[in-house]
């Protein structure tokens, strides 16, 4: 555990990097901010030159693999860090300098149990992508195929363990400040952000992720996902098939190999909505980085890889999301309002009403204008602005989906400026919404709700047979006489005596009369 005072030394020490890049200027600048947090921070940059321009990005890549971590997850909280930070953030790249290939090598050969020629017939030294959590080697199997080999870096868990016992107790004590940094929640913040990372430290479950989401997809064109070589994987290292293709943030060699960019902004957002609200299991990792576009002119196919990072909606949260969604596009705010008190994310002392009309002065300007006339820091700042004086907490288990839709409404956007966000959800959202809330599909769940609950019925009476058993062989006892125990409370009568002494006296006479009646048992 993790002491006190260590904690304190990270936190400066973290806090001056911070101020070298002047990104402590808008906490201080935030009138939202607890005053003992303002005070920390001029504590922190105290005799450091600061650089003009804040660059978030820089700072938390400088800070270490957990401190990227959690700027990808706070780039999704412009209510948390503002408008500005947060857009800063999703610039973040999450890589740092590679490490050596011996390392590497024996990371593989440990895991393994064996020499790396037995189980690649070549692979690069050179890293084709070093990220905070593991880097990628190109190689070739014994039986010729070009395959991606993702290897962790050594001890990589043990440092992102020690940083994130500081974020907690870091948020632990924000929390504690109550006010605004109670509602914002830092603390589920964290606790999801170590969620998230801890499962990207195995990667089998990236290889499970991978195998569960091409199976989701598998009938869906123009998008696939990765062979995973099993054979090859471990919980330390992944291999999966080699993919040829233009990165989605090459956006000159998408023009250029003749790909019909609005087209393809849009397949990029259906296959968003189809994985998030019709499947409930979306890739959580959208960036440009790990998106490619294979094929020609009359034939894109998106594929995706990274699958480390995986969100999950349940049917009941998919049916309030895509109501919200197409709510917002059909201007019903008194739906979207009424769904929100429905799921419990406004609490009851407010009323539907007035909830309504703060989206209707949100959602207006919004309505049927492409995402590059939006004023993002206006919508921003209304939104937030409502989620304030509704009192509404933030949702940790919707942040993943937020984080996504947020990358996913950027790439469209770079691929298509004039992309109407609106107009591509809108048309999938209401066939989603029929197929899943029309007579047919109530006539559908509740008769696969009855026939659940007959197949039970067999079950419910064997449990209930259990509890109340059959009358056996041997005969029911006696009813037994009351006994006024000395040590029980209330027994329900009133005592004639409290006194110990009467108690000692029973036992005395209760003691001489087993003591006799057993010595007469003895005799005869």
């Amino acid at each position: 555990m993790t002491t006190t005072p260590v904690h304190i030394v990270r936190l400066l020490k973290w806090g001056r990097i911070l101020a070298r890049h002047g990104a402590l200027r808008g906490i201080e600048n935030d009138r939202n901010a607890p005053a003992a947090v303002k005070r920390l921070c001029r504590i922190a940059r105290f005799g450091t030159r600061q650089s003009p321009e804040p660059d978030y990005a820089g700072a938390f890549q400088e800070i270490g693999p957990a401190a990227i971590k959690l700027g990808q997850a706070l780039a999704t909280r412009p209510d948390l860090v503002g408008e500005i930070p947060a857009r800063n953030l999703l610039s973040l790249q999450d890589s740092l300098p590679p490490v050596a290939f011996a390392a590497i090598r024996s990371q593989i050969e440990s895991t393994f149990g064996r020499p790396v020629e037995t189980i690649f017939a070549s692979i690069e030294e050179e890293p084709v992508g070093a990220a905070s959590i593991a880097q990628v080697h190109r190689a070739v199997t014994p039986d010729g195929r070009r395959v991606a080999v993702k290897v962790l870096r050594p001890g990589i868990r043990e440092q992102f363990s020690r940083d994130v016992e500081t974020y907690e107790w870091a948020a632990a004590h924000l929390e504690a400040l109550g006010g605004e940094a109670t509602r914002l929640r830092p603390r589920a913040v964290i606790a999801n952000l170590k969620r998230w990372t801890l499962r990207e430290f195995d990667l089998r479950r990236e290889a499970a992720s991978a195998s569960e989401l091409a199976d989701a997809m598998k009938g869906i064109e123009d998008y696939r996902v990765p062979e995973i070589d099993w054979d090859r994987t471990n919980g330390s290292v992944l291999t999966l098939e080699w993919i040829d293709g233009v990165k989605m943030s090459n956006l000159p060699a998408l023009r250029e190999a003749g790909h019909d960019m609005p087209a393809l902004a849009r397949r990029l957002v259906i296959t968003f909505l189809t994985q998030a609200i019709s499947c409930g299991f979306f890739h959580a990792d959208m960036h440009q980085g790990n998106l490619f576009v294979q094929g020609g002119p009359n034939h894109s196919t998106i594929v995706a890889i990274d699958f480390g990072i995986m969100g999950r909606i349940n049917r009941q949260a998919r049916l309030w999301l895509a109501e919200i969604l197409y709510g917002l596009t059909t201007g019903n705010y008194r739906r979207v309002a009424e769904i929100h008190f429905e799921a419990q994310y406004v609490p009851s002392y407010h009323t539907v009403e007035e909830f309504a009309t703060a989206l209707r002065a949100v959602g207006e300007p919004m309505r049927g204008k492409a995402v590059s006339e939006l004023s993002v820091g206006q919508m921003l700042d209304g939104l937030f602005a409502i989620t304030r004086d509704f009192d509404m907490a933030v949702q940790p288990h919707l942040l993943l989906l937020q984080k996504t839709m947020v990358m996913v409404e950027g790439l469209a956007t770079a691929l298509d400026p004039k992309i109407n966000m609106w107009d591509v959800s809108g048309p999938f959202v209401k066939e989603w919404i029929r197929d899943e809330l029309g007579p047919e599909a109530v006539i559908v769940d509740r008769l696969r709700a009855d026939v659940d609950t007959l197949l039970r019925l067999p079950a419910l009476v064997r449990r209930i047979e259990e509890s109340f058993p059959a009358k056996g062989g041997a005969p029911e006892q006696a009813p037994l006489p009351d006994i006024d125990i000395i040590w029980a409370k209330g027994s329900g009568r009133k005592r004639e005596s409290n006194h110990w002494g009467g108690y000692a006296l029973a036992a005395i006479l209760g003691g001489t009369a087993a003591w006799a009646l057993t010595y007469w048992t003895l005799l005869t």
